[in-house]
């Protein structure tokens, strides 16, 4: 669903008052604000919303594109939150989790960290990006949740600072692997950057999207009028399954 930013208030699927540990991927990498990173603004409104009707533990997992240590770009960016654990990826025990797909697009397993396993709703909040042409949504996220440790060549790339050859596919990959709950495209503001994460041009924009990663993606890309390779790497998997994404 597309909602007026300015009237934003979440309202949380009816399984978070049965969860008992919730988590976030927020898009924050690095310590520059919003749209670079997701905003403290939706993040607020995401986690009160789950408190209204939820007693659940509530943590934030993410990793760093540089040098910076992940609690001060946590700080930087106002991730302040009571009562909500602050996590970094490279800081948790990687555990090796199998793709599903008979046929991967690149990777048979992901090494993730082990605390999504003990999490029973997942949720990922990023801003509203278009990248070289390409819609960079809430599916590419997941991206950051791979450990440097297990990707060392490859996490630069997955964090944001590059594209990287293949990436898409081990989006796709990633998206039948690591199954998210929610997915939250915060579009106050739509960034379009022309080669990176980080450099490019801020429009305002007014929408905020809510649902599954999918159907954020897909309604984000639509309205934007860009193509996202990822998305239709996801749908030939799932014309060839006979089912929907």
């Amino acid at each position: 669903m597309i909602f007026e930013a300015a009237n934003f208030v979440f309202e949380p699927p009816v399984e978070v008052a049965f969860a008992r540990r919730i988590l976030i991927k927020p898009s924050a990498s690095c310590s520059r604000p919003y749209p670079i990173t997701t905003s403290r603004e939706t993040l607020a409104a995401v986690i009160a919303g789950i408190k209204k009707v939820s007693a659940a533990d509530i943590l934030l997992l993410e990793g760093s594109s540089g040098d910076e240590m992940v609690h001060s770009i946590y700080k930087g960016l106002g991730y302040d939150f009571p009562h909500t654990m602050l996590l970094d990826v490279d800081q948790c025990v990687p555990v090796a989790v199998e793709n599903p797909l008979s046929k991967p697009f690149v990777l048979t397993t992901f090494w993730i960290p082990n605390v999504i396993l003990s999490c029973d709703f997942l949720i990922t909040i990023v801003p509203f990006k278009i990248v070289a042409g390409q819609g960079s949504f809430s599916i590419r996220n997941l991206l950051g949740l791979l450990p440097a440790s297990k990707y060392e060549q490859e996490v630069k790339g997955f964090r944001g600072v590059e594209q990287s050859l293949g990436i898409e596919n081990t989006i796709a990959d990633l998206y039948f692997t690591l199954p998210f709950d929610l997915g939250i495209i915060d579009g106050r503001q739509k960034f379009i950057g022309a080669k990176d994460h980080f450099h490019g041009k801020v429009e305002d924009y007014g929408k905020i999207f809510v649902g599954t990663p999918y159907e954020v993606d897909s309604e984000a890309s639509d309205t934007a009028g860009v193509t996202t390779a990822y998305l239709r790497l996801i749908e030939e998997v799932k014309a060839t399954q006979g089912g929907s994404p």
